[in-house]
């Protein structure tokens, strides 16, 4: 019998779930409001229905094998529990997996949703050929994910890769988290529109002022726009982007030494307009980068001259785009149903459930 999962990326504004089968395709796919202001109960009751929805939907063709949650925020991956999640209002040190293993009858794997993005690019992604990478998320924050020898790196206490809180400036902005001059604070949606309305009221973006004032909603991608129709605020805006995130680059290029670096999430949309910053700045601060970025460098097979192959730092753009963290919760959600060190759900049954 065929199996899928199912994977589900839980943020502050979307709640999206897909069905995906052992090979990676995507059966089906839902997004909805996740109205995370409307209690952590209305939101577990409308992503338990879906799921169960779609596990109906797809049980005669193939047996469901488990559930995979991306969640943003500190997760306790021992006890289930959402520690910390700033998007998420009302969940701090909520049992979430076990809540959800009751009402579905099936195993849960919560994961950070940076992880589970790191993961979907390892598993069908830009980092298919490679065992270990670092991807940096940008989207309304900036997280940050390790997979190491082909697995997550959850660290100590499973709060590795918090990528968005290296400091990239001691003298600059104060972040949440109390530090100043996070890499969320320059790189991350939120940053931008931050810093377009600091250019607007220095009178140094005229253009940008005239296009806030018609549209309220004025957001990051139509300041990426401005961008690439050649405003000169908006270029130095993403400039400014680009910098720092390749201050944080050549700093992790330097402590890992891995083969790939992949930048994903909603801002990487702006590619085209802060990658030239950042590769500028590796080079600048990474002998290691700039070391093995050359053609030259070579890997000898012991007692196998013949077959040298170029080990090169690779820095890309992920190929998945929203769809990394589903896949890669679907994917934490396969590879615990092979893993007899996962512990059965309070409430199993053999597949997906539907009662509360």
């Amino acid at each position: 019998m065929n199996s899928f999962a199912i994977g589900v990326d839980l943020g502050g504004t979307n709640l999206r779930i897909a069905a995906v089968n052992a090979s990676g395709g995507v059966l089906e796919k839902v997004s909805t409001d996740a109205e995370v202001t409307r209690g952590r109960d209305y939101v577990l009751d409308e992503m338990c229905k879906n799921v169960s929805a779609m596990a109906g939907k797809f049980g005669g063709a193939g047996r469901a094998v488990g559930i995979g949650i991306g969640v943003p925020g500190i997760i306790d991956r021992q006890t289930g529990m959402v520690h910390e999640s700033p998007n998420l209002p009302g969940w701090r040190d909520y049992p979430v997996r076990d809540e959800i293993e009751r009402r579905l009858r099936t195993n849960v794997i919560l994961e950070n949703d940076a992880n589970a993005a790191a993961l979907g690019e390892k598993w069908l992604g830009v980092a298919s050929q490679v065992d270990d990478l670092c991807m940096l998320t940008l989207g309304t924050g900036v997280g940050g994910g390790l997979v190491l020898q082909g697995k997550i790196w959850h660290g100590m206490t499973g709060m590795a890769g918090e990528l968005g809180h290296i400091t990239v400036d001691p003298h600059g902005v104060k972040c949440g988290c109390g530090n100043y001059g996070c890499l969320e604070q320059y790189a991350s949606a939120t940053a931008v529109k931050r810093m377009a309305s600091e250019a607007v009221a220095r009178g140094e973006a005229p253009e940008l002022a005239r296009a806030m004032n018609r549209d309220p909603e004025f957001s990051a991608k139509a300041i990426y726009q401005m961008a690439v129709e050649s405003d000169e605020a908006a270029l130095k805006i993403f400039r400014k982007v680009g910098q720092a995130l390749g201050i944080a680059l050549a700093n992790m290029i330097n402590i890992l030494n891995l083969p790939m670096y992949v930048i994903g999430g909603g801002m990487a949309n702006a590619w085209d307009v802060f990658a030239p910053a950042l590769l500028d700045q590796v080079q600048k601060r990474s002998f290691v980068y700039t070391a093995t970025a050359r053609e030259d460098i070579m890997r000898i097979e012991k007692n196998s001259p013949s077959s040298a192959q170029t080990r090169t730092t690779a820095i890309a753009r992920a190929s998945l785009g929203s769809d990394a963290g589903l896949l890669g919760a679907a994917r934490l959600a396969m590879i615990a149903s092979v893993d007899p060190s996962r512990p059965e759900p309070n409430h199993a049954s053999a597949g997906v459930g539907s009662g509360h």
